[in-house]
């Protein structure tokens, strides 16, 4: 018994130095989120031309008429400050539908569809004007945005880890406790630019407010808990 006690002795002892190291590694989280206010450079607008006729090649080619003569008015608005893409494109075949009966090819449809990108917000209106001058079957799809948002994105998520800290600190301090180092940071999914509209649109035109975009941030951190 004299030689197997001092191993329990030992034993016991690395016990309780394992159990105080194990609660000086103690941890919490916290997460902040952060909302910055900017204003656009720029517009963006979607275009469709829709055209039926009796067959593909027809509904095509009057398509393709209509659709040039849209791209010319759209970038007599748009001059060197913005640009035109193409982001849609199909003929497909259109059938009756009468009880009773098989369904039939009676036609078909043609759409093209344009993306149009102005980095002058003046020109939402003209441009808006412009495509219904020339014909547009719809206009939709109005978007204020920023050209390069990573600035703001990295402002957003500085903001959003000095809130995390403090989150950190609060919650430390009603444990009793100090946060301590930043062990890990974790970027969460980025928030959308949201557009926030307000101001007063142009009266020679379609009247369109551009307002401001928010872009939001957020930070997840792990610090240690400090007794």
């Amino acid at each position: 018994m004299l030689r197997i006690l001092p191993f329990f002795l030992a034993l016991s002892l690395a016990g309780s130095a394992a159990l105080a190291q194990t609660a000086a590694a103690g941890t919490i989280q916290a997460t902040g989120t952060a909302s910055l206010s900017v204003q656009p450079d720029q517009v963006q607008l979607t275009v469709s031309v829709v055209t039926q006729a009796n067959t593909a090649a027809q509904a095509g080619q009057q398509n393709a008429a209509q659709t040039n003569a849209m791209i010319t008015a759209l970038n007599q608005v748009l001059g060197k400050s913005g640009t035109l893409q193409t982001t849609g494109y199909s003929i497909y075949p259109r059938y009756s539908n009468v009880p009773g009966q098989t369904s039939t090819i009676v036609g078909y449809t043609a759409q093209n569809t344009l993306l149009a990108t102005a980095y002058d917000l003046t020109l939402s209106g003209p441009l808006i004007d412009a495509a219904n001058q020339a014909g547009a079957s719809t206009v939709s799809g109005l978007t204020f945005g920023l050209q390069d948002p990573e600035p703001s994105r990295l402002q957003a998520l500085t903001q959003a880890g000095k809130i995390a800290q403090s989150h950190a600190s609060a919650i430390a301090a009603g444990l009793g406790a100090k946060a301590g180092s930043v062990l890990s940071a974790v970027e969460g999914s980025t928030g959308s630019i949201v557009p926030v509209f307000s101001g007063v649109g142009a009266s020679s035109s379609t009247p369109v407010i551009s307002g401001t975009v928010t872009v939001s941030a957020t930070v997840t951190i792990t610090v240690q808990l400090l007794q």
